[in-house]
């Protein structure tokens, strides 16, 4: 599976920003999906992931804020996030695989990231 995340840029405080993370190789409701980010100075944490069937799971921190969801039917999976706050700022990864879980290891395949910069 190859994927390519988009729609990170700059924003302000409480500002929103929409992700997409397109997919193609596989079959892409076969896969969970998640996306995680890496803060300056820190580890890769998790955000949100969606299972084929709709479930999903978000971190504490960004509950209330973002939304995942997917469109099968266009391989494409979407975070979109409101009221963004500066410690959301890091490069958003959008990634692959089998298991609904927060950690990284399970995800067999990775987005190149990108760039999301809220400013105070």
């Amino acid at each position: 599976v190859q994927l390519q995340a988009s729609g990170g840029g700059l924003v302000q405080t409480g500002g929103s920003l929409r992700l997409s993370c397109a997919a193609s190789g596989r079959t892409f409701s076969n896969y969970v999906m998640g996306w995680f980010r890496r803060a300056p100075g820190k580890e890769r944490e998790f955000v949100s992931a969606i299972t084929s069937g709709g479930s999903t799971n978000y971190a504490d921190s960004v509950k209330g804020r973002f939304t995942i969801s997917r469109d099968n039917a266009k391989n494409t999976v979407y975070l979109q996030m409101n009221s963004l706050k500066p410690e959301d700022t890091a490069v958003y990864y959008c990634a692959a695989g089998v298991v609904l879980t927060t950690t990284t290891a399970p995800y067999n395949y990775w987005g190149q990231g990108t760039q999301v910069t809220v400013s105070s």
